[in-house]
């Protein structure tokens, strides 16, 4: 049995969670609503303040998609309650990062400057030389931070580029000279 997949997921107060036939789950909570098609294979179920997900057989795909589905359902939950956050820093000489409106502006030694529109439900916030995203979907959350690191990705010499704020560069020593 999948240990993720049986696993319970609590509602919160304020948020509630509608199952329509072919496994399209909306949940609506304070911070927004999501809707999603689930796989049809898996059985959701709402039970006095919790919703479990049972898969029919023991077959590979049913157990691979147990778990799946289970962690899908809670990221939604999560999502529309306290939202999700993904933080880069941009780091290098002359490498800065600024917000006007939706339009994120990374200048980041190319010839000219990058610019990126937020997606829509995203929202992106400069500090300095640190981006944080913010949102209800985790997976564009995810995807919006990715693309942006995508822009300049950090070099193992020197550091330079943007990265993830937990991220550890693996740094490699530089050539020498003759002597």
């Amino acid at each position: 049995m999948s240990r993720i997949g049986r696993m319970p997921i609590a509602v919160p107060a304020g948020v509630t969670v509608e199952i329509a036939e072919n496994n399209k789950v909306t949940v609506k909570g304070p911070k927004g609503e999501l809707e999603r098609v689930l796989p049809s294979e898996m059985e959701i179920k709402q039970e006095d303040g919790q919703i479990l997900v049972t898969r029919p057989n023991d077959l590979k795909k049913m157990k691979s998609l147990h778990g799946l589905t289970r962690t899908l359902v809670n990221n939604m939950v999560v999502g529309v309650t306290e939202g999700y956050t993904k933080q880069l820093e941009v780091n290098g000489v002359g490498y800065k990062a600024a917000k006007s409106g939706n339009k994120l502006t990374l200048n980041l030694g190319y010839s000219h400057p990058v610019i990126m529109e937020d997606p829509e439900g995203l929202e992106s916030v400069v500090e300095g030389n640190k981006i944080t995203i913010k949102g209800i979907d985790k997976e564009k959350v995810g995807q919006y931070a990715a693309e942006i690191r995508d822009k300049r990705r950090p070099e193992p010499y020197k550091g330079k580029g943007i990265k993830y704020i937990d991220e550890v560069i693996r740094r490699k020593v530089g050539k020498t000279g003759k002597k």
